[in-house]
């Protein structure tokens, strides 16, 4: 395991209220982060804290991903993003997030192989896709067939069945991905194979048929690969919180990662790139103009929106969207595609990052403004954009989950509430209420 530095924790943060003190604990991370402990606040004073959408709130304490969102940092288990994506595989990195350190060249050939040969689906899972309507978001089918693999592995949790239960998530979201896309356009699936790679294997499995055999772009291959690794894991957002919340009740991790993918699902979560598509064809299907666009964007009495800029954690570049930026080059240059969408993309950025309005409201390009235009480019539906989000995230949930399970901290989640709806009354019998 990467070495851990426990929190340091003080007194220090006084609060008062009608006449009376409380003296609260401060805890300090890693890297320097703080905050003020208040377990005990409603034992000892009746109170609690409101903070809606828990934007002030820690809820847990973690050592796997470390954000610094005003200098632009990101950090699996201390290792910067930049350097996993240039010199890491999807692979290796599950094996960082779900063990705390890199792996050796035999830890990772295991894992490989063992991820390798666990890619194939139960055959009754052709029943279960046809079972879907044809016109089925891949996204629910996605949730729905996680959480049906609990039906097929219903062993004791003991850490050799949790072992397995890993290897099998992370193998088979590839197949599922694409049998809920097969299923989509009415085409039959296609099994996966063992020689290939796994991001080879998922776009075989996808853009393959019974008559014609798809051979998979290297190019392509790797930014499929680059991908998944910007998005295995990005603290505790929406759907990893939700992962975590769920597990809280010892819901086992099929069902726990099955409610991240809900989550994910969500248009103010995982659905912001197809956003950014939607918002290029916009542009190139009218005036064609960047410049145009963003003056209507500054407009307060305007309803255009500029998608893929800003975060709600970064307020400066996002780092994974300066690593897609090369990439997207690479994958349009092979392509001879969706050039078009990458000129205006590109404008888009370069104006925004001069004009005085996006600077000084901190709306610099995120991770959603090129993986689209990657994905399009590809031949990626839009409607497969967050399934391919979930791809990449399922390391980091599961990460996240064995964490919160091992914690002995961990209690099942139990928010608070103000309540503000009628205090008591009578009740009023039918007859009477006329």
């Amino acid at each position: 395991m990467a070495p851990q530095t426990t929190p340091e924790t003080q007194a220090g943060a006084t609060l008062s209220l009608d006449g009376k003190s409380l003296t609260l604990p401060v805890v300090r991370g890693s890297e320097g982060e703080t905050a003020v402990d208040v377990q005990q606040l409603r034992a000892k004073t009746g109170m609690i804290t409101l903070d809606p959408g828990f934007a002030n709130t820690g809820s847990c304490r973690s050592a796997i991903t470390f954000i610094d969102g005003e200098k632009g940092i990101l950090r699996y288990r201390g290792y910067p993003i930049d350097d996993l994506a240039q010199h890491s595989s999807f692979l290796e990195v599950a094996w960082l997030l779900l063990h705390g350190a890199l792996p050796t060249r035999a830890e990772l050939g295991t894992f490989t192989h063992d991820v390798t040969h666990h890619t194939l689906l139960h055959e009754d899972f052709d029943r279960f896709f046809d079972a879907m309507p044809k016109d089925a978001h891949p996204m629910p089918v996605a949730a729905a067939a996680v959480g049906a693999l609990a039906t097929y592995y219903q062993d004791p949790e003991t850490e050799d069945n949790l072992r397995d239960a890993i290897v099998r998530l992370i193998a088979k979201m590839p197949t599922i991905a694409a049998y809920s896309y097969k299923h989509s356009i009415g085409q039959p699936s296609m099994y996966p194979q063992n020689r290939l790679d796994y991001a080879s294997n998922f776009l075989r499995m996808m853009f393959a048929t019974p008559c014609e055999e798809y051979e998979v772009d290297p190019t392509l291959a790797r930014a499929i690969d680059l991908l998944l690794i910007l998005h295995a894991d990005h603290e505790q957002n929406c759907s990893t919180s939700t992962v975590r919340m769920v597990g809280s009740s010892r819901a086992n991790l099929f069902a726990s990662v099955s409610a991240g993918i809900s989550a994910l699902w969500g248009p103010l979560h995982g659905g912001a790139n197809q956003k950014v598509i939607e918002m290029l064809e916009r542009i190139a299907a009218e005036e064609g103009s960047a410049e145009v666009f963003l003056n209507r964007a500054k407009d307060k009495n305007d309803t255009t929106r500029l998608m893929g800029f800003g975060h709600r954690v970064y307020k400066s570049y996002d780092p994974r969207a300066a690593i897609l930026k090369k990439a997207c080059g690479e994958v349009i240059g092979r392509m001879k595609s969706a050039s078009r969408m990458l000129d205006i993309a590109m404008r888009l950025e370069e104006i925004a990052l001069k004009d005085d309005y996006f600077v000084s409201h901190k709306l610099y390009p995120n991770v959603d403004f090129y993986s689209g235009v990657i994905y399009k480019a590809m031949g990626i539906p839009m409607n497969m954009f967050t399934v391919m989000f979930a791809m990449g995230r399922m390391p980091g949930w599961i990460a996240q989950w064995l964490e919160m399970r091992n914690d002995p901290d961990t209690k099942i989640a139990r928010p608070r509430q103000i309540y503000t709806g009628a205090t008591q009354r009578a009740y009023v019998p039918m007859a009477k209420r006329g």
